[in-house]
């Protein structure tokens, strides 16, 4: 019997975990994913690594040892972090295989420490790709203006991108130029462009949390009606966007030489306000090539009642650019609330990068008593 996630993955959507932890690694629960749930990918971040260290006896005998051999802290998150990337990536190895490097990823970041550090973040992204030291990895870069030259300087390096924290259409637009321009470079020093994949992850629910503030401070009838409407009208527009780049001359140029196209992401798809329903950013955002990446919670509860009724995209272009003259119309200025989600964006994960700091050197510092006893 075919269920709601089976039913997503044959209309061409990618169904990534957006959760990773040594536990789920070795306690079989990640390949359970990948046999049950249609799983083919999983994202991570800082916040997701914080969580699982704090709570994950798993991590013990590592950090002991990093803490017996002087590790700084950032070298024992990197020890840590690529340890659990790389032993996923092993894991996702038969789905790779099977859909020709399509899928089958596992996404590490940058520190965002490094968010408006062009050359850090180019350094690090190669160093990352290089201690992973799996095919299947992908390294997430955030599209903050730093970061654009960074991403086509990493893809032309042969290395394959996450470029996260998206929210503006125009933002995105650079991003699709920045993976060309990158590809480009790839192509002219030699590498092996059909091997290059990336995916550019548009934030959808972030989007409705902070326009749905601004139409309730509006208070008009008209910005009522609007609630919970943005997000997806946002990553509608996303995608036809994406048709348009990519059938352009320039790209099929490099999608005629064998290069991929760089698929669009949905990214932050739990639904945060209770009335809504809770598989929205998953059902009425489905069209072929494109990922949705999923916290657990989200995953079981599309393949428990998520109702998949075929691409739910590509014919909404003309209700998701009605959206947004709505919204202009209403008064809510959209350039200005996915910069501000964007500086946000930027400054959680930074916040969250420093929990991880402090959580690894809590860690270490146990580590080292014990040790001393």
């Amino acid at each position: 019997m075919s269920t709601p996630t089976a039913d997503l993955a044959a209309q061409g959507v990618s169904i990534w975990l957006d959760d990773l932890s040594r536990q789920r690694i070795q306690s079989g629960n990640l390949a359970e994913l990948i046999e049950s749930r249609n799983v083919s990918g999983v994202t991570t971040n800082p916040t997701i690594f914080a969580g699982a260290l704090s709570k994950g006896e798993a991590y013990e005998g590592q950090v002991k040892e990093l803490a017996a051999a002087d590790a700084s802290v950032d070298e024992a998150i990197f020890s840590i972090t690529t340890d659990d990337v790389r032993d996923a990536c092993d894991i996702f190895t038969p789905v790779f295989d099977a859909t020709n490097g399509v899928d089958g990823r596992v996404s590490i970041e940058v520190s965002p420490d490094l968010a408006h550090d062009t050359e850090g973040t180019v350094a690090q992204a190669k160093d990352l790709s290089a201690r992973v030291d799996r095919k299947n990895v992908l390294i997430k870069i955030p599209a903050t203006k730093a970061g654009l030259p960074a991403i086509t300087e990493v893809i032309g390096a042969g290395i394959s991108v996450n470029v996260t924290l998206i929210f503006s259409l125009e933002r995105y637009e650079e991003v699709i130029d920045a993976y060309l321009a990158g590809v480009e470079k790839a192509q002219a020093a030699g590498h092996d462009v059909s091997t290059l994949q990336s995916v550019a992850s548009f934030f959808v629910s972030r989007v409705d949390t902070e326009i749905d503030k601004r139409l309730a401070a509006i208070g008009t009838d008209e910005a009522a009606a609007l609630k919970g409407k943005a997000g997806i009208a946002n990553a509608r527009l996303a995608y036809e966007l994406y048709e348009k780049k990519f059938s352009e001359d320039r790209a099929k140029k490099l999608l005629d030489a064998g290069a991929t196209v760089q698929r669009p992401l949905w990214a932050s798809t739990g639904v945060k306000d209770p009335a809504l329903p809770d598989t929205l950013y998953v059902t009425e955002l489905v069209a072929p090539g494109t990922v949705n990446t999923m916290p657990e919670k989200t995953l079981e509860a599309t393949f428990d009642h998520g109702v998949i009724e075929g691409d739910t995209v590509t014919g909404a272009y003309a209700d998701a650019h009605d959206v947004f003259d709505r919204l202009a119309a209403a008064g809510v200025d959209v350039a200005d609330a996915t910069q501000v989600l964007e500086d946000e964006g930027v400054e959680k994960f930074i916040a969250s990068w420093h929990e991880l700091q402090d959580t690894v050197k809590t860690a270490l510092q146990a580590g080292s008593a014990q040790a001393a006893k």
